[in-house]
């Protein structure tokens, strides 16, 4: 059985239409056009164990689908072959940068940018992700910002404090969330670290990024802090 025959053999209508409205691919949504045939991520992740050794040229053409599960069993194989395949680490890192407009949703970007970039970048240079975080395309900055997931989970933030800062003005609910999430994640691991960015930056943040951020402080602080009496 070949990957499309595999799609096709899970694929579930009534699970596609709630698909179809939970990633908002009307007219005008930001996942306007996705097509959805109706796989869970569990079933991704298996289809894409299964097809683990498929040539870059064959991931290349599956990301290039209009079927969603599709494009994101193609990234999960990617960072399959990255998890097995240190020496093959830069060539996977270039080609999901050589193919960025097919990761064009948030569950693509969050389930793979920060095991693939994120890991990749952990001792090199980042201004890749600054540039990203400029970008007019919403999944470039959602990349950049969910990337950086890959250096907090190794305790470093500088650069997740860096990327928010760029993004505090973006206008986008999902960059809101995602900066918030990273924050969040930020603050598990050192909760000073976050303290102190938001004492300099919360009455800047939108409402959501700030709500996401501050979700495991106890309730009395969070209040402060939407109350802006911090």
């Amino acid at each position: 059985m070949n990957l499309k025959k595999a799609l096709r053999a899970n694929a579930n209508p009534a699970r596609a239409a709630v698909s179809q409205r939970f990633f908002k691919t009307g007219k005008g949504q930001y996942g306007e056009g996705d097509v959805f045939i109706g796989l869970t991520v569990p079933d991704c992740r298996l289809i894409a164990k299964k097809f683990v050794n498929l040539p870059l040229i064959e991931i290349a053409d599956h990301l290039k689908s209009e079927i969603h599960e599709e494009r994101l069993i193609a990234l999960l194989i990617l960072v399959e072959q990255y998890n097995r395949n240190v020496a093959d680490r830069k060539s996977i890192f270039d080609f999901y940068l050589a193919n960025l407009k097919y990761v064009n949703n948030w569950d693509l970007v969050d389930l793979t940018a920060h095991n693939i970039l994120g890991d990749y970048l952990l001792d090199k240079d980042k201004d890749i992700l600054c540039g990203l975080a400029k970008s007019n395309n919403l999944w470039e900055r959602r990349i950049s910002i969910v990337s950086t997931f890959g250096f907090i989970k190794n305790n470093r933030f500088e650069d997740t404090l860096k990327i928010v800062k760029m993004l505090l003005a973006d206008k986008h609910d999902l960059i809101h969330k995602a900066c918030g999430w990273m924050l969040r994640e930020v603050g598990k691991r050192d909760e000073m670290v976050l303290k102190g960015f938001l004492k300099q930056h919360y009455k800047k943040m939108p409402r959501t990024m700030l709500r996401y951020a501050i979700e495991r402080f106890p309730e009395k602080e969070r209040k402060a802090h939407l109350a802006g009496a911090v």
